[in-house]
């Protein structure tokens, strides 16, 4: 009929039994107690009678009959570690993924998954274990002194983990135990761009070898990654365009973070000054626009430290990544009145839902639209005989 078990490592209980000759396994979070084996016990009975209850959770084929599918796993055959599943996996993917995006699962897989589950088989994982080690992710330290992992990160580690174990229920023929667990709700942030004066504050203090980088930066919502790793072969003097071809990541060059990215910048009269002053002074020592002394490319952490952060700190402004000078970009433009559509192909999104949906609140502040203009519209027009 069968036996009840106790699982060598997670030290829970599990059913071993044959169904039409075949051998199932069903596992379970139940201690071992004397009441739990009688418990199981009393469902191995009612299993061979072919009237299980639902007590254990995975799906399980009884007597002809589907017992309800459950996102837990069966182990009806062999199958690899987490760790061994997730070594394969990366070999079979690494000829379609970024180099970008494969250190991230590298990263995430040392971190946080090997640790938790590397030893154990990917159909041995359930979905309370998903969900402990969901709860563990929150307890852990973030980059912050005294903080934890961000809702944003936890749920980055476990879209990983439910990648793996959603094409390992493919394989191995299980239900996977991350189906139906949703991610953790973020909260929405807000941008910090400059305004039009602070811009000039910035341009006005920082140091002269970084004066043209930061005026670019500001004028033309690039990336990071983008502006870093900019070539002179990309920038078109003759038709005032900016060609975003390429971004740096990780010290490399490599293609740009989606297909809507690789795209023209227009150059505004202040952008094609400074690139052609910048043109004089690295034109003959790199082929990147924006480099150090050795000619290689800036590098954003020590841009960070030893410019940017001591740049805010003295001119007392609120400490933000650069990253908000594209967003800089994005309100000035959208405050002077262009087109929608215009700024959006310009920082490289597919539409412009991101434009209503992340610097609307911007626009009034820069262009006065705050609705004055259709009050005036209805206090001279509005028939104020009634």
């Amino acid at each position: 009929m069968g036996s009840v078990r106790l699982h060598p490592t997670r030290k829970t209980l599990f059913l071993d039994y044959r169904v039409g000759g075949k051998r199932q396994r069903e596992y379970t979070s139940l201690p071992d107690t004397p009441g739990n084996r009688a418990k199981l016990q009393r469902e191995l009975t009612k299993i061979a009678a072919g009237k299980p209850d639902s007590i254990i959770s995975p799906a399980v084929a009884v007597a002809g009959e589907a017992r309800p599918a459950q996102p837990s796993p069966v182990t009806d055959e062999a199958s690899p570690t987490l760790e061994a599943f997730a070594a394969q996996r990366l070999l079979e993917h690494a000829v379609e993924w970024r180099r970008s995006h494969l250190h991230t699962i590298r990263c995430t897989l040392s971190g946080h998954l090997v640790p938790a589950f590397g030893a154990q088989q990917v159909t041995t994982i359930t979905r309370e274990d998903v969900l402990q080690f969901r709860t563990a992710l929150a307890q852990k330290p973030g980059r912050r002194p005294g903080s934890r992992l961000s809702n944003k990160r936890i749920n980055a580690v476990m879209a990983v983990l439910k990648q793996m174990l959603d094409e390992a229920a493919l394989r191995y023929k299980f239900v996977s135990p991350a189906q139906g667990i949703k991610r953790l709700k973020l909260r929405r942030t807000d941008v910090q761009p400059f305004s039009l004066q602070e811009v000039q504050l910035l341009l006005r203090t920082v140091r002269s070898d970084y004066r043209d980088y930061l005026l670019v930066r500001c004028f033309t919502g690039m990336r990071s990654g983008e502006v870093d790793g900019l070539q002179w072969k990309y920038v078109d003097f003759e038709r005032r365009q900016i060609l975003i071809r390429e971004t740096r990541v990780l010290g490399e060059d490599e293609y740009t973070k989606t297909d809507s990215s690789q795209r023209h910048i227009q150059m505004s009269t202040p952008v094609f000054e400074a690139l052609q002053r910048q043109e004089a002074v690295t034109r003959q020592l790199s082929k990147y626009v924006f480099c150090n002394r050795e000619g290689n490319p800036i590098d954003n952490k020590n841009f960070v430290e030893r410019v940017w952060n001591p740049l805010l700190r003295h001119l007392g402004l609120a400490l933000r990544r650069p990253y908000q000078m594209r967003h800089t970009a994005a309100t000035l433009w959208l405050g002077a009145g262009e087109n929608p559509e215009w700024v959006a192909r310009q920082l490289g999104h597919a539409t412009t839902e991101m434009l209503f949906k992340v610097y609307s609140r911007y626009v009034p502040n820069l262009t006065r639209q705050d609705g004055s203009a259709f009050d005036r519209l209805v206090q001279s027009n509005l028939d104020q005989s009634f």
